[in-house]
């Protein structure tokens, strides 16, 4: 059974979904989706660490979520990353 691809919202490229991090907005706060099966506004983040370096500066999850994006997200993110 093939892996569905979703695309990683940074670099563009269409990758198998267990290879990504999910982060989804609802009522207001933006959530980690471990399970990739919550409803709301989500977007796809590559589990490269070096690939999310440039996460904070492109300022990509403000502009897709519309909000400012805390610390405590991005810290989270990394957590997550493989090296």
């Amino acid at each position: 059974m093939k892996v569905p691809e979703r695309m990683c919202i940074l670099t563009r490229q269409m990758k198998p979904k267990t290879e990504l991090i999910r982060l989804v907005k609802k009522d207001g706060q933006i959530i980690v989706d471990e399970k990739q099966k919550m409803s709301g506004r989500g977007v796809w983040l590559s589990r490269d660490l070096e690939i999310l370096k440039n996460l904070e500066k492109s300022k990509c999850l403000n502009r897709a979520f519309k909000c400012e994006i805390n610390d405590d997200i991005y810290q989270k993110v990394r957590s997550l990353c493989t090296k």
